[in-house]
């Protein structure tokens, strides 16, 4: 688990591909210390060993949440 608290354009490298292994992912949102945090949450694939098991937890604080609905606003041109 890590928490995110902010985000930056990688320029330097491209995506090449989409990864081939597709995986669910949910969300929670919760209040530490009075403060609101998103949690995302990848699940193991079907060919894991232990499949659904949780793999990966990504936390994000107010601020770097808001980098993230900026840069998918921009980068997909998503509206309003």
């Amino acid at each position: 688990m890590a928490l995110v608290v902010s985000l930056e354009k990688e320029e330097e490298r491209s995506v090449r591909s989409a990864h081939p292994t597709c995986i669910p992912c949910k969300y929670m949102v919760g209040e530490f210390d009075g403060k609101k945090v998103l949690q995302l949450n990848t699940y193991g694939s079907s060919e894991r060993e232990i499949p659904d098991k949780l793999s990966q937890t990504l936390q994000f604080d107010e601020h770097a949440a808001l980098q993230l609905y900026r840069m998918l606003k921009s980068e997909f041109g998503f509206k309003e």
